[in-house]
């Protein structure tokens, strides 16, 4: 197996949405854009994902599901594929990361890690 035949980066794009939280209820928003982009040299499909995502008390929720927002994008080599979802947390900042699970057209399964990202109120940027 080469691994370049498979290989697929993501990028991720966090944003605090200050209209929809409300701090004072610990009831903090995000929304993250996430960029799929297949680097390798076979065709690929999005099956599953899992996410792992950690506030700053160290509350870990782990995500499990059928591909991204209702789709199983399937992509050529150099094709992308581009979606935004979010999450609620409890505390003004924290952390996701994690992995989708892939299958090539040659029927070979493997991960495409999601690199971890933060989730930050400007408050915290400072």
């Amino acid at each position: 197996m080469n691994n370049n035949s498979y290989k697929i980066s993501v990028e991720v794009t966090p944003n605090y949405i200050e209209e929809q939280s409300r701090p004072e209820q610990g009831h903090y928003v995000y929304s993250y854009t996430v960029t799929i982009t297949n680097d390798g040299r076979k065709p690929a499909r999005l099956l599953t994902r899992h996410w792992i995502i950690k506030n700053a008390t160290g509350e870990t929720q782990e995500i499990k599901g059928d591909g991204v927002v209702g789709e199983q994008p399937h992509l050529k080599p150099g094709e992308g594929f581009q979606y935004t979802s979010g999450t609620i947390m409890k505390t003004p900042n924290g952390s996701m990361t994690g992995s989708y699970q892939m299958i090539a057209d040659d029927g070979f399964h493997f991960d495409a890690n999601i690199p971890e990202f933060y989730l930050l109120t400007p408050s915290t940027l400072h």
